[in-house]
């Protein structure tokens, strides 16, 4: 991300903000929320306000946690829920806040010899593409997306294995692209899709409703007690925007072709 200009636009604004000024904050995020462009559009006006450059490390969220709990970042932007909530309970992470959701989806080849889009829930769905044998290609990397992934194969009563289920090992654009290319199922979060809709010939078949596709992202600063090194309180800075009226306003009004791809949701 380019480097933010601090202007120092009166004495009462520069003793508010000279504490981080100068100050380089390493972000872990997911690579929904860098690829989409949403930080480039949501991180500018706290650059701005606070001196402060954020240089963000794109990365499946298992990446993220695990940079995290070496005390490799300062603060985390990923998604999956329970591994989120671990960090903080093992003392690694401070608090975690929510910050925004949106929806997982399954996308398909035109047919859907699956039948995907006529089933009854996403578990359902997962057992038509087992007992089809239809290729699924899954991310297989650790991510929030695997992670969520493989809890649905679970609760579906399944363990995927064989010549039809195919793991990339690969981020997010990577299996997205391996998946079209095969004329595959594929599983990813709505607004990775939406990013690249007009890329890709698979189309969403699964239903918005279906609480098990919910997709909320949380923010979480790492724990100075275990990491004394890590910037605290220009994380604990960037976290208050992210949670701000008007940040969240930001995330409910960026749009990509027209859509929205987040929703703000920064509940304590």
């Amino acid at each position: 991300m380019r480097k933010q200009v601090f202007p120092a636009l009166c004495l009462v604004f520069f003793a508010a903000t000279s504490a981080f000024a100068g100050e380089a904050l390493k972000l872990a995020t997911t690579t929904s929320t860098y690829e989409t462009g949403l930080l480039d559009y949501i991180l500018p006006p706290f650059q701005e306000k606070y001196g402060v450059e954020v240089h963000i490390i794109s990365v499946g969220t298992g990446k993220a946690i695990k940079l995290a709990e070496n005390g490799d970042v300062d603060l985390i932007l990923v998604h999956a829920k329970e591994a989120e909530e671990k960090l903080v309970k093992d003392g690694c992470g401070k608090a975690r806040r929510g910050i925004m959701y949106n929806n997982f989806v399954i996308l398909g080849p035109g047919g859907d010899p699956a039948r995907v889009s006529k089933s009854k829930d996403v578990k359902d769905a997962l057992r038509n593409i087992a007992r089809m044998k239809h290729v699924f290609v899954s991310r297989g990397d650790d991510s929030g997306t695997d992670k969520k992934e493989k809890s649905l194969w679970r609760k579906a009563g399944l363990e995927p294995c064989g010549g039809w289920y195919l793991e990339t090992g690969q981020g997010m654009s990577a299996t997205l692209r391996i998946a079209d290319e095969k004329n595959a199922y594929v599983m990813l979060d709505r607004a990775t899709y939406l990013f690249n809709k007009d890329k890709i010939r698979l189309s969403p078949l699964t239903q918005d409703n279906d609480r098990d596709l919910f997709n909320p992202y949380g923010v979480i600063a790492v724990n100075p007690e275990k990491n004394p090194h890590v910037k605290y309180k220009s994380a604990v800075a960037l976290i208050e925007w992210l949670v701000s009226p008007e940040c969240q306003g930001m995330i409910d009004t960026y749009r990509v072709n027209g859509k929205q791809l987040f929703f703000a949701d920064a509940i304590e």
